[in-house]
């Protein structure tokens, strides 16, 4: 399982690696405004923050965007869990993907989730946490794999030992 750092982009600055962990540096850029009305920045407007958070929180299904060596984004539609607590998200990925390889490459990712009208949206930035692909069925990773599953999808899988060993072929984050 792979975590998205969102904590990490200081209100008025660019992006940087090196951001602190403080949940007052975080910010988060969209829209909860009428279709046509898309927001500047939006970093210093609380109730905007906490509505596009409370978007996050309340999906499931986003794109995520890695960078490319050559620049350009490369994107994933994604089933996330959030945790509002520490404003992350995770994700399994499977370590060949070219999500995976950017994201370790170069941490910095950003998460688009949708409104269901489609014109409301959120976008989180921050640096992504890649975890090792699951080794063994009982791992740790694999642990994490299955209770993000269980998050995710709110139900027991009919068969967890079998899903532990796709976890480990597929070589799952």
């Amino acid at each position: 399982m792979s975590t998205i750092f969102v904590r990490c982009r200081p209100s008025g600055e660019e992006t940087s690696l090196d951001c602190g962990p403080r949940s007052s540096d975080w910010t988060a850029s969209g829209t909860n405004r009428p279709h046509g009305v898309v927001g500047a920045d939006m970093s210093n407007d609380t109730d905007t923050d906490d509505a596009l958070f409370a978007l996050v929180a309340e999906g499931k299904q986003g794109v995520l965007a890695t960078v490319k060596r050559d620049g350009r984004p490369q994107l994933s539609n994604i089933i996330y869990r959030w945790d509002d607590e520490s404003k992350t998200a995770s994700v399994s990925v499977t370590a060949d993907r070219a999500k995976s390889r950017n994201a370790l490459r170069d941490p910095r990712v950003s998460l688009h989730v949708s409104a269901p009208d489609f014109w409301s949206y959120a976008v989180i930035e921050g640096l992504a946490v890649v975890t090792p692909a699951a080794a063994d069925p009982h791992d740790e990773v694999s642990d994490a794999l299955v209770d993000l599953y269980r998050d995710i999808s709110g139900q027991e899988h009919p068969d967890w030992e079998e899903y532990r060993e796709a976890m480990v072929a597929e070589r799952r984050q």
